[in-house]
């Protein structure tokens, strides 16, 4: 009964993220009107690393890592949050958000891939056909929507890109596995991004310095606020949850519940009803999610 119960909460978790991060596609758009991206990263980071300080200066436990995982954790900082969020800004910036989405909806394919690559976890047959519900849902649900999408040669710098993207978010699910069970959840969040937020800060000083902070408007701080501490560090904190418990194609997984989230969030804030087709994709997603969570648990890596 206890691991029902933490496997249930952890489950939970995972929504949670999916909502946090629906909802931030709308977030980010609001505040990105104001304020430039890497100057938005600027705050929004150092923000999420002060809230991670606050929780874990009372922590009973190690304050720092061991000498030999330092490098590896200072590593996954900087790839989760440095070069991932560069290369999904500009690779945002750089194609239709209908591509976007498709391309970053990858990431539990190349988790599943790489995770048996390196002996983590053997490609489980259920899984697969998870993973390839929630992928075929994703493409329904972007073909439904009106974003757009156009495999041209228009877009294609960004769509490599978001591939590229995708591709480091798995490396970065698949080499915090170890860790993770070592430290915790809580403390990897902080450590990762306590090594990746000063490098996110000094590349957005300059855009900082040309934006005069007090024309900015309360929904854009309140968006800031929300970007730091919910998208960043309470999301980051239950991803991390996900793979200490379920490892890291089931965590991957729930990534592709993102769209479902963000289609229900803009139609009970904004009013916008979902067409027929996102329907039928956000039901595939949900069935793909349902079949490869239900598949007997990952082998200990």
């Amino acid at each position: 009964m206890p691991d029902a119960k933490r496997d249930l909460s952890t489950d939970l978790g995972l929504v949670l993220l999916a909502v946090i991060w629906g909802v931030n596609f709308s977030v980010v758009k609001v505040v990105l009107a104001e304020l430039e991206p890497l100057a938005f990263n600027a705050l929004r980071f150092p923000l999420a690393a002060w809230v991670m300080w606050v929780l874990v200066r009372h922590l009973p436990g190690p304050r720092v890592p061991a000498r030999k995982d330092l490098g590896r954790i200072v590593a996954l900082g900087i790839l989760g949050n440095v070069v991932y969020q560069l290369c999904f800004i500009f690779g945002l910036d750089w194609t239709l958000a209908g591509n976007a989405s498709l391309m970053l909806s990858t990431t539990p394919i190349w988790t599943v891939i790489l995770s048996a690559a390196v002996g983590h976890e053997r490609v489980n047959t259920w899984v697969a056909v998870g993973v390839a519900g929630t992928f075929a849902g994703m493409i329904l649900v972007i073909l439904g929507g009106g974003d757009g999408f156009d495999l041209s040669s228009q877009t294609l710098r960004g769509d490599i890109i978001m591939v590229f993207a995708s591709i480091l978010w798995s490396i970065y699910t698949i080499g915090s596995r170890r860790p993770v069970g070592t430290y915790g959840a809580l403390r990897m969040t902080a450590w990762t991004l306590w090594a990746g937020t000063p490098f996110i800060f000094f590349m957005g000083v300059p855009d900082l310095l040309r934006t005069d902070l007090t024309m900015s408007s309360v929904g854009a701080w309140v968006g800031v606020a929300y970007a730091g501490i919910m998208s960043v560090g309470v999301a980051y904190l239950l991803w991390y949850r996900g793979v200490q418990r379920l490892g890291n194609n089931r965590t991957a997984i729930y990534s592709n519940l993102v769209p479902v989230a963000a289609l229900g969030t803009a139609w009970v804030w904004l009013g916008e009803l979902p067409r027929p087709l996102q329907l039928l994709g956000a039901a595939v997603i949900l069935v793909g999610l349902s079949v490869a969570r239900l598949a007997q648990p990952p082998d200990p890596s």
